[in-house]
């Protein structure tokens, strides 16, 4: 590895301006919020019992391993370019908190979908090399195998039936000014569902063979982004560096879903008022758009929202967004404000853009869903996490919050 200062680079939303595919056409919002709802019902399945939700993928090839399958993909983009390979090619790769493999779409290629860039070409890297399947490098990911000349093979499925399988490998990564090398990843021969035309996936958990984890050494655990709050807005991703200012509340591990990132909510202001409930367990997840909550505390800040909209006209339920309003010639609305409180009083003041999940003026809806009535846990899907200053430094097993992290 070279580099010793943090690298730092820009974040941009899938449908955003600034990544010229603003103008392809985009999934519907029922099928989005069906996605999403798939990667909240595996979250939920995983914390109340991890051996109910490993549903069997694959063939004889795949060996199983005591470790999850991968998560849904986020329905709610965000996007990051990465270097690969000698010379270096660049790459568009979704970034996900919720999964730990980094892969990209790759030559040859038995089945891909459409991106923007060229496909990854190991061949014409002079850094490329192949891992043996029984590394420990290879035994380390959720689904491995050994091809007929004893290289690694990976098979990863996404709880939306989305998947990714190929040979996992070896290059050198530039992450923004600095060379990673022999940097593990999936080359993706065979790639099926919604990528949303990503040229890959970047894996932020704290797993073995996340990027955190394998450049520790280089970035010391620790990472902080902020999400912007618009699709022509511009935010960051940093490896290697704390962000003054922040406030921290205590990283908590489920033992069902290690490699995620948990904190304690304790509280949720709305309009003014404080909702007291029993702690939270909430993992923060960049790949959900929305933020869903345990029905109690749900339908008492639905309550709440309810009242203080009153004089706005309703309009249908989408899905599992059920407090919706016609805002036709609304030329502006007064939502009440709502505030998440963590372990330790730290606040984060949600920012306006994430309480209504707007799909067209006559129909927004509050961004917050129920849970299932059996598993209390939260999650923080990335709607809610927009414009802070979020920071990530498992070393020291805590979370930081802080406000204008994108300006």
């Amino acid at each position: 590895m070279t580099g010793t200062s943090p690298s730092r680079f820009n974040v941009v939303h899938w449908h955003g301006l600034c990544t010229s595919r603003g103008r392809q056409e985009k999934p519907s919002h029922v099928e989005l919020l069906r996605r999403d709802q798939a990667r909240i019902d595996y979250i939920q399945c995983r914390v109340a019992n991890a051996n109910v939700c490993l549903n069997p993928i694959g063939g004889s090839l795949f060996a199983r391993v005591p470790t999850s399958i991968g998560l849904a993909l986020g329905t709610s983009n965000y996007i990051v370019n990465i270097g690969l390979g000698t010379p270096t090619k660049s790459f568009s790769v979704m970034f996900d908190t919720g999964s730990d493999l980094t892969w990209t779409q790759c030559v040859p290629c038995v089945n891909c979908y459409t991106q923007k860039n060229p496909f990854y070409d190991p061949t014409q890297s002079s850094t490329f090399t192949d891992i043996s399947c029984n590394s420990n490098y290879c035994t380390q990911l959720n689904r491995f195998g050994c091809s007929s000349t004893s290289t690694c093979l990976y098979e990863e499925e996404y709880e939306d039936h989305s998947s990714t399988n190929g040979s996992f490998i070896q290059d050198t990564l530039t992450f923004s000014s600095d060379t990673i090398y022999n940097f593990h990843f999936g080359c993706g021969h065979n790639n099926t569902g919604y990528f949303g035309q990503a040229d890959g996936l970047l894996g932020l958990g704290r797993g073995a063979v996340s990027i955190i984890s394998q450049t520790a050494q280089l970035y010391d655990n620790v990472f902080s982004y902020c999400l912007p709050s618009g699709s022509n807005k511009i935010g960051y991703l940093e490896l290697g560096s704390t962000v003054p200012g922040v406030k921290y509340t205590p990283m908590l591990t489920n033992p069902s879903m290690p490699s995620s990132y948990f904190v304690k909510l304790i509280a949720i202001s709305i309009g003014g008022r404080r909702l007291s409930f029993s702690p939270i367990e909430t993992m923060l997840d960049s790949g959900a758009s929305i933020t869903y909550l345990p029905p109690k505390t749900y339908y008492a800040l639905r309550s709440i929202f309810r009242k203080e909209m009153i004089k706005y006209p309703t309009a249908p339920p989408m899905l599992n967004l059920d407090t919706c309003y016609d805002l036709t010639g609304q030329p502006e609305v007064d939502a009440p404000e709502i505030v998440f409180i963590y372990e330790g009083e730290v606040t984060t003041y949600l920012d306006g853009s994430g309480i209504l999940y707007m799909t067209k003026l006559s129909q927004a809806c509050l961004a917050f869903a129920k849970t299932n009535d059996e598993v209390m846990v939260a999650i923080i899907g990335n709607m809610h996490q927009r414009t802070f200053n979020i920071v990530y430094d498992v070393g020291n097993l805590r979370i930081g919050f802080g406000s204008n992290g994108c300006s």
